[in-house]
C-alpha cells in the first residue's frame, strides 16, 4: 500500500527515535522490541552464538536511538510528493517507540518532531500512544521550553501548540491510544477524549479480550482492531471482534479489521483456505469450526464474517462539524 509501510492503515511510517518501555498487556510480545534486538543487539552481540539477542533501546533505563534528522527529511520528501500529487498521506509516528513517553532526554526530539508535523500539512500524522494521560503535560512542556529559549525561532510552533491545547487542533494531527482489553480501554479512552484532536482513534490490537465502548462516543472517530501475530501470539475470539464491529456501526464510527493474526477460527478463514484445510488437514472429523486454531498470519487473512472492513475518518469534516478552526 505504501512506499515504506506494510501496515494496512498507513501510507508511511516515520520514526523520530527507537525504543520504549513496556506498560501493559499489549506490550508483552512487542514487535518493535524484537526488531530492535535484531538490528541493535545489546553490546552488538551476535545472537547466533549467544542465544536470543537482547534489545539495546528497550526498558526504562535504556537509551533511546535518536534519528530526528533522517525522520525530518523523510517527512519533507513525503510532503513534497503529496503536494505534487494533490494528495494526503497518513504517516504513522512512532511505530518503533511511543511519541508521548515521558523522558526528558526526548524533549528536544519531540519539539523538532512537532515542528515537522506543523510544517507538513499534507501528511496526516497518526500519533499512537499507550500513555494518553501524558499528552497534555508533554505538549505544555514543549511550549514552556520554547518560552524559556525566547527569540523568534520556534514561535510559530508555540502558537500552533497553543491552538491545539485551546481546542483548535491542526487537521493533520490524529491522536490514538492502544486499548487491548476492557481494563485498558477503561483506563485510556477517557484520557484520550480529554485531548483535542482532528481525529481520535483506538487501536484494539492485539485484541486480548472483549471491549465495550462506554460513555459518550461523540469524540471518538475511528477504531482499528486485529489479532496478534508472531511465535507467541495469543488467540482472538471472533465474538470479540464482532462485538466491537457492531458497536462502531451503531455509533457511526469508521472501523478497520486489520487481521486475524496467527489464530483464526476455521469458519472465519478465506474460502480458498477453508477448502484446502478441510480437504487436506481436517483429520479430526467434525471439529469446532468456531474455535481459534493456529494457521499463521498469511493464511488467516482479514475477513470478519466474510467481509473486509476498511473505513477511514475525514478530519476536515469532523472539525467543521464540531465548529472548530482548521489550520
Amino acid at each position: 500500500m505504501a512506499e515504506n509501510s506494510k501496515i494496512l492503515w498507513t501510507h508511511h511510517t516515520i520514526n523520530f527515535w527507537w525504543g520504549c518501555a513496556k506498560v501493559s498487556d499489549a506490550c508483552t510480545h512487542c514487535y518493535a522490541e524484537g526488531q530492535d534486538a535484531h538490528y541493535y543487539p545489546e553490546g552488538g552481540v551476535n545472537p547466533s552464538r549467544t542465544g536470543p539477542a537482547k534489545p539495546s533501546h528497550w526498558g526504562p533505563n535504556a537509551p533511546r536511538l535518536l534519528r530526528v534528522g533522517p525522520a525530518i527529511r523523510e517527512a519533507m520528501r513525503y510532503q513534497r510528493q503529496a503536494e505534487k500529487e494533490g494528495a494526503r498521506f497518513r504517516a504513522f509516528t512512532n511505530s518503533m517507540a511511543d511519541f508521548f513517553e515521558d523522558r526528558r532526554d526526548l524533549d528536544e526530539a519531540r519539539l523538532q518532531a512537532l515542528e515537522a508535523i506543523r510544517r507538513t500539512p499534507n501528511l496526516d500524522w497518526l500519533l499512537l500512544t499507550k500513555r494518553p494521560e501524558r499528552v497534555i503535560a508533554l505538549l505544555n512542556r514543549v511550549r514552556d521550553a520554547i518560552e524559556l529559549e525566547g527569540g523568534s525561532g520556534n514561535q510559530a510552533l508555540r502558537i500552533w501548540i497553543d491552538g491545539w491545547l485551546e481546542g483548535k487542533p491542526s487537521a493533520n494531527v490524529w491522536l490514538g491510544t492502544t486499548c487491548e482489553n476492557q481494563e485498558w480501554t477503561d483506563r485510556r479512552l477517557a484520557d484520550l477524549l480529554k485531548v483535542p484532536a482532528a481525529v481520535r482513534f483506538l487501536s484494539v490490537e492485539p485484541m486480548l479480550g472483549e471491549v465495550q465502548l462506554k460513555g459518550d462516543l461523540a469524540g471518538l472517530h475511528w477504531v482499528i482492531a486485529g489479532g496478534e501475530s508472531g511465535p507467541h501470539a495469543r488467540p482472538m475470539q471472533a465474538a470479540w471482534a464482532r462485538t466491537l464491529r457492531d458497536q462502531c456501526a451503531a455509533a457511526g464510527i469508521p472501523f478497520i479489521f486489520k487481521q486475524w493474526g496467527e489464530f483464526c477460527a476455521p469458519s472465519q478463514l478465506p474460502e480458498e483456505a477453508l477448502v484446502i484445510w478441510d480437504a487436506n488437514e481436517n483429520a479430526a472429523g467434525n471439529p469446532d469450526l468456531n474455535r481459534p486454531m493456529r494457521f499463521g498470519k498469511k493464511v488467516t487473512g482479514r475477513f470478519l464474517d466474510g467481509v473486509e472492513h476498511e473505513a477511514y475518518p475525514v478530519p476536515n469534516l469532523l472539525l467543521a462539524a464540531a465548529g472548530q478552526t482548521i489550520f
